[in-house]
Order: C-alpha cells, then structure tokens, then sequence
C-alpha cells in the first residue's frame, strides 16, 4: 500500500463564489505527504493508488499557468516529482505550497493555478466515474452555466487516497 498513514486526515478549505469562479460549497481537500513516492516511479505509484479506488481517466503533466476549473467533474492532483506554488479558489483564494506525495482533490468548480513550481514538477490527474473533464475559464457567461452543472456533478463512491472508507465521504455532503 502506498498511503502512508491509514488514518491520514485533509486539510479542508471552503472557498466562497467569487463571482466568476463559483467554486464549490463542499470542502477542498488536501492530503499533506500522503503518498510514498521516493522509488523509480512515482507517477504509477500514484496512478495505481488512484485506480484502486476507481479514480480513472488519468493523465500525466504539470497545473496550468492560467486560472480555470472543471464544472463537470471533480478532480484529484497527485504531486508525483517536485513541488510547485498553487493559487486554489480564484484570485481570492488561497495559494497553498504542494509536493511530491500530497494530493489536491477539488469539489467541481474549485478554481486553480500554478503560481511556480520546480524544473520537475510533475502531477497526477485523476477523475471519478462520470463526465469527461473540461476546462473552463473564469467568465461571467462560464460562471451562469456552471451554477446549473456543479450542483449536478455527482458525488464520488470512494476517496482517491483511502478508498470506500475514506475522509472524503464525510466531509463532500450535498445541502439538499
């Protein structure tokens, strides 16, 4: 297993609309040095702990330099190499200092950057089942649409770092 603690709790942030990234009521999560990543490969280390728990349509890159988000679809970022400066919540959020082994996970609608990062930067996207990740910038027509698909983004089975039993479920409740 590659969790390096079973019982691993996130750092939570709410971030509040702004009014062109809505962001999400549920709360973003952040797993501090939650992966072991020091072997010969990270990325299919993190890839294989994302798959077990049903986390797919991966890919392998660094965090755009331009603010955007996904109305779609929530978003799992493993640091697999390096470590980089984040802005997370639109331009009145918060920038948030990642590494190899942390993992980002976004409730739909949560803005993001890369403010800098090291010549190695490398993440781990991952999605749970559902619609293909979007991109979306933030602009007033984008924020009206997104308001009518976040609420609808359904909610993940498992947390990508614990699985079935994982923080994740308890903490990502919809205000029905």
């Amino acid at each position: 297993m590659s969790v390096v603690t079973e019982d691993l709790e996130p750092l939570t942030f709410v971030f509040k609309d702004d009014g062109l990234v809505p962001n999400n009521p549920m709360p973003f999560l952040v797993y501090k040095q939650a992966i072991d990543v020091a072997n010969d490969h990270p990325e299919k280390t993190i890839e294989d702990l994302f798959g077990a728990n049903n986390w797919g349509d991966m890919w392998r890159n660094g965090i755009y330099d331009y603010l955007h988000y996904h109305a779609t679809v929530h978003e799992a970022l493993g640091v697999a190499r390096g470590n980089a400066r984040v802005q997370f919540g639109g331009e009145r959020g918060k920038e948030i200092d990642v590494a190899a082994g942390d993992v980002a996970i976004l409730p739909a609608g949560t803005g993001h950057r890369c403010l800098s990062a090291s010549s190695d930067f490398s993440v781990v996207g991952a999605y749970p089942p559902g619609p293909k990740m979007q991109i979306t910038r933030p602009t007033p027509e984008n924020h009206r649409k997104a308001l009518k698909t976040i609420p609808q983004v359904k909610l993940p089975k498992t947390d990508p770092v614990r699985g079935e039993t994982g923080p994740l479920l308890r903490l990502w409740k919809r205000a029905d």
